[in-house]
């Protein structure tokens, strides 16, 4: 009988442990990516790579705030280009692209770099070509409402832009632009005072990062996005970049983060947020301890980071906006939208 009872307390304990597994955590209020990435782990019992492809691949179709998919964030020659990764806790292989032209599927694209090449990050129309091979249909990511963007920032004079140091005067009008001499050049009151003047956020210049753990523990992160509006051609920001758009681990979780990419790159917020997962912080203190080392350098950026242990626990953190909206799903909460107040440095 003790021992009837000892198995049963086991198994008891293992329930408990599993409890709020699987999980589906991602930034912002994108539900419907958090349903679909739902659906594909607890429902149809797929990997979490699986989930997580699946979820930000809803988020493109319906090209989430503008800011994820075709149509969205033109660069200074009209055109929108797509970002994307994902990770696999398991194996800790990684598929991307960036600048990905003519392609919508961009995640899907990435795991098909993850499970078909050697490579970490493809990139450009390099990337186009790898994705007709892998039979995706080339398009264009154009739309009415994306040109329609464009043209108005043309005709506001090609206000705001990301140039810096140039003439003509890249405040007060369009390119092509020179450099100026290097006895001319403020490079750090020029860079914080672009920053201060133009926040960043969901609407504008956002990313939907989604952490999936499965009811084994295996831990997949991913992310997409068009990124900046009126970005340089060429331009990457931190999503398809591992430990700065996403990272995560077997032994120890995963987290996303989404904001001010050109700064957070800088600073692999993601992977900084697993590594204080690992010293034992909660989700939340990890994810805030990630972004209060940007903090000192640039105390201006907008940025936020969701953030999950293995066990199933999670929180996010934020800085430079008021609050921030991130969806969970578990068996328990059902699809839910939780707010974090972001935190201040004053």
């Amino acid at each position: 009988m003790s021992k009837l009872i000892l198995l049963l307390l086991i198994t008891l304990q293992a329930d408990w442990i599993f409890a709020s597994l699987p999980l589906v955590i991602n930034t912002w209020n994108f539900q419907s990516a958090t349903v679909k990435a739902w659906e594909t782990v607890f429902t149809n019992k797929q990997s979490a790579v699986d989930a997580v492809v699946e979820g930000c691949s809803v988020c493109e179709r319906e090209q989430c705030d503008t800011t994820v998919g075709y149509g969205g964030s033109p660069d200074e020659n009209g055109e929108t280009t797509l970002d994307a990764m994902i990770m696999d806790g398991a194996t800790m292989n990684i598929g991307a692209v960036a600048a990905l032209r003519n392609i919508k599927d961009a995640i899907a694209v990435a795991r098909n770099v993850l499970q078909n090449s050697r490579h970490t990050m493809l990139v450009g129309s390099q990337a186009t070509e790898f994705a007709i091979q892998m039979g995706y249909k080339s398009e264009s990511l154009a739309t009415n409402y994306s040109q329609q963007v464009w043209q108005n920032w043309k005709n506001n004079s090609c206000q705001p832009n990301f140039w810096m140091n140039v003439q003509p005067n890249s405040s007060t009008s369009c390119g092509p632009y020179e450099p100026l001499s290097d006895n001319e050049v403020d490079n750090f009151w020029n860079t914080r005072d672009y920053y201060a003047k133009h926040k960043f956020g969901s609407g504008h210049h956002d990313t939907i990062g989604m952490i999936v753990i499965d009811r084994n523990k295996n831990v997949a992160a991913g992310t997409s996005t068009n990124g900046a509006r009126h970005k340089i051609p060429g331009r990457v920001g931190d999503s398809p970049i591992p430990g700065s758009g996403a990272y995560c681990d077997n032994s120890i979780g995963a987290a996303s983060a989404t904001g001010d990419g050109d700064i957070m790159m800088r600073f692999l917020p993601a992977l900084l947020a697993v590594e204080f997962l690992r010293a034992n912080m909660t989700p939340h203190n990890a994810g805030e301890m990630a972004l209060r080392r940007i903090v000192p350098h640039y105390p201006d950026f907008v940025g936020a980071v969701v953030v999950a242990n293995i066990n199933g626990d999670y929180g996010a953190a934020c800085h430079g906006m008021v609050d921030f909206p991130f969806s969970v799903y578990t068996a328990s909460t059902g699809n839910v939208v939780k707010r974090v107040k972001c935190f201040s440095v004053n």
